[in-house]
Formats: C-alpha cells, sequence, structure tokens
C-alpha cells in the first residue's frame, strides 16, 4: 500500500507535498494520454491487419455475428483484451437507460471496432460509430465491413477528438 512521504517521517511542508502531489499527477496524466494514443495507433493497425487476414480466409457473405466471433477469438490469441456486445449506457434529462445501445468489440478497452456485412457502407454507419465513441468518450473507432470484395474498400477509422503525438 502506498502512503506519503509525510507518514514517513520526512520533513516535507504539507504545501510543499501538495505542489509535489499536483506535479505529479499532471506528468502522469500526461504520460499516460501519451502511451494512450500511441496505443491505439498500434492497436488498430493489429485489428485491420487480423481483419484483412480474416477477411482473404472466410471471403465475403457471411453474417455479422461470424466474422465478430471469428475476429474476437483470433484477436484473444494474439493476446489482446475483448470484449463482445459491450452495453452502453445513456444519460438523458436526469435519467439513466442501461444498455440502449451495444458495440461489437472494445478492444484493450480503447478501440471500439463496428463490424458489417452490408454491400456498401452507409453513412448512417460512421454515425452510429461517432455516437458510440462520444457517449464511451473513446477517441478512436473502426468500421469494418467484409462484404466488399476486398477488405481494403470495407475499412473506415473514424475519430473523436482525436489528436495525434507530434
Amino acid at each position: 500500500m502506498w502512503r506519503s512521504p509525510v507518514s514517513w517521517g520526512w520533513a516535507i511542508s504539507r504545501r510543499c507535498w501538495r505542489g509535489c502531489k499536483r506535479i505529479i499527477r499532471a506528468e502522469t496524466a500526461k504520460h499516460a494520454e501519451r502511451t494512450r494514443i500511441i496505443d491505439i495507433d498500434a492497436i488498430s493497425s493489429e485489428v485491420v491487419g487480423e481483419a484483412i487476414k480474416i477477411h482473404r480466409q472466410l471471403g465475403p457473405g457471411l453474417l455479422e455475428s461470424v466474422y465478430e466471433t471469428v475476429l474476437a477469438a483470433s484477436l484473444s490469441r494474439r493476446g489482446f483484451m475483448v470484449a463482445r456486445q459491450v452495453p452502453i449506457a445513456i444519460e438523458y434529462d436526469g435519467l439513466t437507460i442501461d444498455a440502449a445501445f451495444r458495440v461489437d468489440l472494445l478492444i484493450e478497452a480503447r478501440l471500439v471496432v463496428e463490424i458489417k456485412a452490408v454491400e456498401q457502407i452507409q453513412k448512417v454507419h460512421a454515425k452510429q460509430l461517432l455516437t458510440y465513441l462520444r457517449l464511451m468518450k473513446q477517441p478512436v473507432g473502426l468500421l469494418l465491413n467484409f462484404s466488399g470484395l476486398t477488405m481494403k474498400e470495407g475499412i473506415r477509422r473514424l475519430v473523436n477528438n482525436y489528436q495525434p503525438i507530434d
């Protein structure tokens, strides 16, 4: 269990310790945000690679649930933490509605993946993913359509207030 230096018997004033805590929290938050953004980019790259691999082997024409199951299993095997059909609660006018929506996949609690098996991705699909990103306060999401001739034409990466590292 972590204890403050004051409890260790160090001669440090309360004012100084509060200032140190603020600096430590700020630096930790900056580092966590940098790490989070880098991780999202790396994770999304891995997810896209796996999706392409799955599409090459299985081809188009299967149900969304099949692609979701296979992608989740494939990413889990590679060591990623994958959650399927994650419920999203919404708040409206003081009411909380649990499980109003469900995200297909949530990778490493950072990357939202919405899987489709439709002829063509429509604007409504992108709006759906952007709504999920906004409600979950996540910066990046992938919209993957497995029904195209090639997977390349079915990949869309959407951002919600995403700022890359310089």
